[in-house]
């Protein structure tokens, strides 16, 4: 069966996604990086973190929110090696992001209860559209990491937004689905008491919902009690609707802004490691791809310094009959929907 997933084969080079941490000690750098939505609940949070690391020298934060530079100008305060510069509004958004080489996004409208990812999608997908056309005048060799929902359809209006401009961005847009992993392995260390700095989940698919498939029988290390079914079922719904549970606790006050924020920094980090040159950084990541049956699909990726160095796949390889039966009838049927709606987004754009 798994033998229909894939298109073609992508030399393996690792078995898992490798954890990173936010330590980012190392030497010089030269990086320009750019949040755009800095004064949001991700943003915010997320330029923190960027601030506090040697691998940033030139941190440029965007918002259409009038108080951006006041954002920028607090995080200016703090005693640390990037300097800081704000841009407000569309105006001044071609000067955020040239020389820029990671462009990080979380510009976009939170989900609220009741809403799903989808919910947000047209006015996400605007805004996904507009950045994405932005860094692909502006800076076209930069790593660009989406972190704006629905992430399994505005990767595909980026990359379809690039192309408009003669540009083929699959090494270069990623999904952040980082995320996944973080939640993955967090409640995978507490349900099967292992240590969490060590406990590795690869997670594959895509970012919402049922495109979610955390590989549990990939574990490292190994779990010593084996899953029994009805705990297979529990955790992986419980990692699929994670960012769910967060928008209920917070009863109307917004989703996930910090763990996201953390997940959003490793990723950034593990990109701005690989463009210094440093070998065999993964992170999981959702991009363009020829492996499987649906168009974009998170892997573990090796990074490189044009960004996707190498597709994972042997994780395909050693499946259960459960993540078969879930990738299968679930995951590629909903993230083919969730790609063509982005694709056809773009293509109809303006159109009466």
């Amino acid at each position: 069966m798994i033998g229909s997933v894939l298109r073609s084969t992508v030399a393996a080079v690792g078995s898992k996604c490798v954890r990173r941490t936010l330590a980012t000690a190392g030497g010089a750098s030269q990086a320009r990086v750019a949040v755009l939505g800095a004064g949001g609940g991700i943003g915010q949070p997320l330029a923190l973190l960027l601030k506090h690391s040697p691998l940033v020298t030139e941190l440029a934060c965007y918002d259409v929110a009038a108080y951006t530079p006041g954002v920028a100008k607090d995080l200016s305060h703090i005693e640390t090696i990037p300097e800081v510069s704000a841009y407000t509004g569309p105006d001044e958004l071609d000067a955020c992001l040239q020389g820029c080489s990671l462009v990080l996004i979380p510009a976009g409208m939170p989900r609220k209860p009741g809403m799903t990812r989808d919910d947000l999608f047209t006015t996400n997908a605007t805004i996904a559209m507009n950045l994405a056309d932005a860094c692909a005048r502006n800076c076209p060799n930069a790593i660009v990491g989406i972190i704006t929902n629905p992430v399994n359809s505005t990767v595909p209006i980026a990359y379809e937004t690039y192309k408009k401009h003669g540009l083929d961005g699959a090494k270069r847009l990623f999904g952040v689905t980082t995320l996944d992993v973080v939640r993955a392995n967090t409640f995978v260390a507490a349900s099967k008491d292992l240590p969490v700095k060590d406990t590795n989940v690869p997670v594959i698919g895509g970012h919402s919902g049922p495109t979610i498939l955390p590989l549990l029988s990939q574990i490292s290390p190994e779990p010593k009690e084996p899953w029994t079914p009805e705990e297979l079922e529990e955790m992986t719904v419980l990692i699929q609707e994670a960012g769910t549970h967060v928008v209920k606790a917070k009863a109307g006050a917004g989703s996930a802004t910090l763990s996201m924020a953390y997940a959003g920094a490793r990723f950034g980090f593990s990109v701005l490691k690989a463009l210094e040159g440093e070998e065999g950084v993964v992170e999981c990541g959702y991009v363009k791809n020829n492996v499987t049956d649906a168009d974009y699909f998170a892997f573990p990726i090796v990074l490189g310094k044009d960004g996707v160095k190498d597709i994972i796949t042997s994780n395909f390889d050693n499946l259960s009959d459960f993540e078969t039966g879930k990738l299968n009838d679930e995951v590629l049927p909903q993230l083919q929907k969730d790609i063509a709606k982005g694709v056809e987004f773009v293509n109809n754009y303006g159109k009466e």
